[in-house]
């Protein structure tokens, strides 16, 4: 352990700002390599893959949630903060893994949950059996209910998943008794971040990590923590509007006070040589972001305008030149991503008909994914040639942007949504909570294949805990890498060209004569060209590195991107 420590602090001191302009790449440790043959990827795993990921030459990893959990919501139902979920491996199996990832010059972000635990959390089960008004349940959110004998919730939220927000437990006595909140799940009940103990063991858990080599943290939920909660609750109907809460006037989100929390936790990264750094998941509006990107917040927050956009060149170039703007004023760095582990992977997103954004917390894509989720999810459904030629023209954009680029496992392949997945094969709670309205986002969690053939494509020994589709067989690591015009070969080389010429934070758009073609020059004359429209577009003067898909006679065909270098 020892020895593990001090080769990742020798390291992590090169370079303080690597965060700054890093290429991120996301994995859902279940469904990314299986070590045992028990159908769940696990960390083990992980440390078999890490040549995979210096071949594809990523900066960081950012690993979802891996801590002792009963699924109830992928994992964001967390038991033990400063443990491995043993279906994963250990806390030594944590230790290699970690160790092979920075031998491999990888930095590593991990999931941190703090805006609720899980109901089997040791704090709430000592909450369920201690008294009302006890020093257990000031940890969480607990009311008395109303009604003549608290029957009724304390209010009439309703849950970020449906139904209530708050969940009656039975007392020690067995009789009826109080309620608590839980924004998401019932399984999830949030923590009261206005009890100092609350704050202390997340700082503890914020150093346990980062001893063991933790470079940075992803910030789940990061802007629910803090809530204004009034002995008499407002109505649903009473809850300010869309407008205010961007404001911050909302009881639940978005509050001024979260800052103080993050004010703290800055100071523990400032322990460590170079700093921890972090990143926001906050769903605020734009004018709200600054604070939580700010260095004095947590440094970084993800930007989620480019997932929920079109292909489209002017919703581009607005959103870019917009974020670019906010990042310049509060000192931060950009961060860009097109999927993630809650919504439909991009190349299905922009293979349907009509695609639309996709949505907080959902798998859809605007109301066409809905239907065609709902509908089933049909494969035939999809034009999948045009959308992974928009997917790959758009990421190949997105990595010559100033700022951290952020990748999901899988989409280097080109992978689509696996939409049609059997009912009885389902495990996204989602699903069973919605019946009718959410599929759930298990199609982007189904685990990848890395050969073109086995019960589950070199994924492990025993199957997938997801159904695989046949046509993995021909998107799989094996099949592709022989490639050159493949997407993984596509990602390889952008991505090792990305780290050669990113170089400062600047960007200047360039005239095209076309508003469906956005072209921008970064330093070192690098140029970076994007046909949004279908007509040949003619390349501006430069030699050619890497196209997202083949020149013809030196045009760029439509929903193509090419770099240049002057």
């Amino acid at each position: 352990m020892t020895e593990t420590l001090q080769s990742v602090a020798t390291l992590s001191a090169e370079d303080a700002n690597w965060w700054r302009q890093a290429s991120v790449y996301q994995i859902y440790p279940r469904s990314f390599a299986d070590s045992n043959g028990d159908g769940m990827g696990d960390l083990p795993g992980v440390t078999s893959r890490v040549p995979y990921l210096k071949a594809l030459g990523v900066d960081a990893v950012w690993l979802s949630p891996f801590y002792p959990s009963a699924l109830a919501d992928g994992g964001y139902d967390v038991d033990d903060y400063r443990n491995v979920d043993p279906r994963l491996g250990s806390l030594d199996d944590f230790d290699e893994m970690a160790a092979a990832l920075h031998a491999a010059g990888i930095r590593l972000i991990v999931d941190i949950v703090p805006n609720h635990s899980s109901d089997r959390h040791e704090w709430f089960k000592e909450a369920l059996i201690a008294p009302k008004g006890s020093a257990a349940r000031a940890r969480y959110i607990f009311r008395d209910g109303l009604g003549v004998n608290g029957e009724l919730p304390p209010s009439d939220w309703e849950s970020v998943f449906g139904g209530p927000a708050w969940e009656r437990l039975t007392e020690p006595d067995g009789q009826p008794g109080q309620w608590y909140l839980h924004l998401f799940a019932k399984e999830q009940p949030d923590f009261n971040w206005d009890n100092p103990e609350v704050r202390e063991d997340f700082l503890a858990t914020l150093r346990f990590w980062s001893d063991r080599g933790v470079d940075g943290f992803r910030v789940d939920v990061a802007h629910a923590l803090t809530k204004n909660l009034p002995e008499v609750l407002p109505s649903k109907a009473e809850l300010p509007s869309e407008g205010e809460n961007a404001l911050g006037a909302h009881p639940l989100w978005d509050r001024d006070e979260v800052h103080e929390i993050y004010a703290e936790w800055g100071k523990v990264f400032n322990e460590y040589t170079p700093p921890r750094t972090a990143v926001a998941e906050a769903w605020v509006h734009a004018d709200r972001r600054a604070r939580y990107a700010s260095p004095d917040g947590l440094g970084q927050a993800f930007n989620f305008d480019l997932l929920q956009a079109d292909f489209d060149a002017e919703q581009f170039r607005s959103i870019i030149t917009t974020n670019l703007a906010e990042a310049d004023a509060s000192g931060a760095s950009s961060t860009w991503v097109f999927s993630n582990h809650d919504v439909i992977r991009h190349a299905t997103r922009y293979g349907l008909p009509a695609a639309g954004p996709a949505v907080e917390g959902a798998i859809m894509a605007g109301n066409a994914g809905k239907a065609w989720l709902l509908a089933g999810g049909d494969p035939s459904a999809v034009d999948t040639l045009l959308g992974l030629r928009r997917a790959t023209a758009a990421s190949l954009l997105m990595f010559a942007l100033p700022g951290s680029a952020y990748l999901y496992q899988g989409e280097e392949l080109g992978l689509q949504e696996v939409g049609n997945i059997p009912d009885a094969d389902r495990q996204d709670p989602s699903f069973f909570r919605n019946p009718g309205v959410d599929v759930g986002r298990d199609g982007c969690r189904v685990p990848l294949p890395w050969t073109d053939q086995s019960t589950s494509f070199g994924f492990g020994t025993g199957g997938s805990h997801l159904p695989q589709p046949e046509w993995f067989a021909g998107a799989s690591v094996a099949a592709q890498e022989p490639l050159q015009d493949s997407t993984l070969s596509m990602y390889r080389k952008a991505l090792a060209l990305r780290s050669q010429l990113q170089a400062g934070e600047e960007l200047e758009w360039l005239v095209t004569g076309r508003p469906d073609v956005l072209a921008f020059r970064r330093p070192n004359g690098w140029t970076s060209v994007t046909n949004f429209g279908e007509e040949p577009f003619q390349l501006l003067e430069g030699s050619v590195l890497v196209t997202s898909a083949p020149l013809d006679a030196g045009l760029l065909p439509g929903c193509a991107t090419a770099w240049l270098q002057a």
